[in-house]
C-alpha cells in the first residue's frame, strides 16, 4: 500500500497550489450571491447569477474536455490561472475605482465558469502524469479531502474578513490564490500529457466522439433515465441554492457572517455523507439508497422551508446538501459499473452536461416565481414536494427501479469476454 510520503515532489507542488486555489475559490462562491443581493435585493438577479455560472457547461462543456486532450495541458492551465487572476480581481477594482453593476458580476461569473471547466478537465488528466498508478487513489484522496475542507473553511473565514474589509475585496484573496496556483504549476517539471508509445490512434473529430457517446446514453435505459431524472431534479432544485442568501436574509434574519455559517454547513454535510457513501452502498442497493436519499432530501427541504430559527435551519441544510451528494455519488458509481471503459470519460462528461444544462433555466424560473409570489418559503416547500414526486416516479415506472439487473448483466458480459480471451 502506498502512502502520501511516497508521492512525488511534483505532485506536492501541484497539490499545494490547488489547495490554496480551492480555498480562494470558496471565498468567491460565498461572496458572489451576497454582492448580487446587496446590489439588487432581487430573487431574479440571484437566479441570473446562478444561470451565468452553469450556462458555460451547456454551451461549451462537451467540447472543452476534448480540446484539453489536444493541447499542452500545463501551459494551458497556467494561462487559465493567469486569466482567472485578472478576471476575479476586476470586481474589487471596479467596485473601488469605478461603478460595479450586476451585469459586470454576470460577465465575470460566466468567464470564470468557462475557465473552470477547462482547468478541471486538465487537472483530472494531469494527476496520472504526476504519480504512479498505485498512488492514484492516494493522490486523488488528498485532492478531494482538501477541496471538501476548503468548502467548509472558506465561507467561515470569508465571513470573518468582511468585518475588516468590504466584501468585494474578500475576492482579492481568490485572485491571489490563482496567481499562486499558476506559479506552482510553472515549478512542476513533469509534462501533463502522457504519451503512449507505439500505439497509433485513428484520428477522429471531437464531434464524432461526442455523437458516439450521446448515442450510447440515449440508447441505454438506465443511463437515459438517470440523465432525465437528474435534469429534472437540477431544474427544480437549482432555486434552493441560487436563493439561499435571500432565504437566509428574509426568513432566518441571518447576518452576513451567519450566511457564511450556512454555506459551510452545507459543505460539511457533503463531507460527512461523502465519507459514509461507500459503507452505505455495501448495505443497500442503488435503488434503495439513491432514491430514498433523494426523497428524504425533499422532505427535509419542506421542513427547511417553514423554518424561522437559524440554528435549527443550519443542520437541516447540512443534511439536505449531504443527501443530495449521496445521490450524485451513487448515480456516478452506477454509470461506472455499467459503461464500458473505453466510453467512460465521454459518458461521464455527457451525463454532466445533460444534468447541469437544466440548472440555468431552473434558477431563472425559480427567481421569477419568487418575485411573482413574494414568498420564498412557499417556493422552497413546493420544490421539496416535487423532488419527492420525481424520485418516486422514476423508482416505480422506469428502469432505475431495477438498476442492479443492468449492473449484473454488465458484469456477466465482462466475465464472458475475459473467458473468451483466456481461451484464445
Amino acid at each position: 500500500m502506498s502512502d502520501g510520503h511516497r508521492l512525488s515532489a511534483d505532485f506536492w507542488k501541484f497539490w499545494t497550489g490547488q489547495t490554496i486555489s480551492n480555498l480562494g475559490s470558496s471565498f468567491t462562491q460565498w461572496a458572489i450571491p451576497l454582492i448580487v443581493y446587496q446590489l439588487t435585493h432581487s430573487a431574479v438577479n440571484l437566479g441570473v447569477a446562478m444561470a451565468a455560472t452553469f450556462l458555460p457547461y451547456l454551451l461549451f462543456g462537451l467540447v472543452i474536455g476534448a480540446w484539453m486532450d489536444r493541447v499542452d495541458r500545463k501551459r494551458a492551465m497556467i494561462a487559465l490561472d493567469s486569466l482567472n487572476t485578472i478576471v476575479i480581481l476586476s470586481i474589487p477594482l471596479v467596485a473601488t475605482y469605478g461603478h460595479l453593476t450586476v451585469w459586470w458580476i454576470y460577465a465575470v461569473t460566466f468567464v470564470q465558469s468557462t475557465v473552470f471547466i477547462a482547468f478541471s478537465a486538465g487537472e483530472f488528466a494531469a494527476v496520472p502524469s504526476l504519480v504512479g498508478k498505485d498512488d492514484l487513489v492516494t493522490a486523488n484522496g488528498r485532492i478531494q479531502a482538501t477541496f471538501s475542507a476548503a468548502q467548509v473553511a472558506g465561507p467561515l473565514l470569508a465571513g470573518l474578513l468582511v468585518s475588516l474589509m468590504p466584501i468585494q475585496w474578500v475576492m482579492a484573496f481568490d485572485a491571489g490564490s490563482f496567481a499562486i496556483s499558476a506559479v506552482s504549476l510553472a515549478l512542476i517539471r513533469s509534462s501533463f500529457n502522457l504519451v503512449e508509445e507505439d500505439k497509433p490512434k485513428e484520428v477522429k473529430s471531437i464531434f464524432h466522439d461526442v455523437a458516439e457517446g450521446l448515442r450510447y446514453v440515449i440508447g441505454h435505459p438506465v443511463l437515459r433515465n438517470i440523465s432525465a431524472m437528474m435534469a429534472l431534479i437540477n431544474f427544480v432544485n437549482a432555486t434552493t441554492y441560487a436563493q439561499l442568501v435571500l432565504f437566509a436574509k428574509t426568513r432566518l434574519d441571518a447576518s452576513t457572517r451567519e450566511v457564511g455559517v450556512l454555506f459551510a454547513a452545507g459543505s460539511a454535510g457533503v463531507v460527512v455523507t461523502g465519507l459514509l457513501a461507500g459503507r452505505l452502498r455495501k448495505r443497500f442497493s442503488f435503488t434503495a439508497l439513491a432514491m430514498t436519499s433523494l426523497m428524504i432530501m425533499g422532505a427535509i427541504t419542506v421542513v427547511f422551508a417553514g423554518m424561522r430559527w437559524f440554528w435549527i435551519a443550519v443542520p437541516l441544510w447540512a443534511a439536505s446538501s449531504g443527501l443530495g451528494i449521496l445521490f450524485n455519488i451513487n448515480t456516478g458509481s452506477l454509470r461506472q459499473a455499467i459503461v464500458p471503459n473505453h466510453l467512460l470519460s465521454r459518458i461521464l462528461t455527457i451525463a454532466g452536461v445533460l444534468a447541469w444544462s437544466a440548472i440555468p433555466a431552473g434558477a431563472l424560473v425559480g427567481g421569477w416565481v419568487i418575485k411573482a409570489t413574494g414568498n420564498v418559503a412557499l417556493v422552497y416547500g413546493v420544490i421539496g414536494a416535487i423532488i419527492i414526486c420525481i424520485a418516486a416516479f422514476f423508482r416505480a415506472f422506469t428502469a432505475l427501479g431495477d438498476a442492479q439487473r443492468y449492473v449484473d448483466e454488465r458484469k456477466a458480459e465482462e466475465e464472458r469476454l475475459q473467458a473468451e480471451t483466456a481461451a484464445a
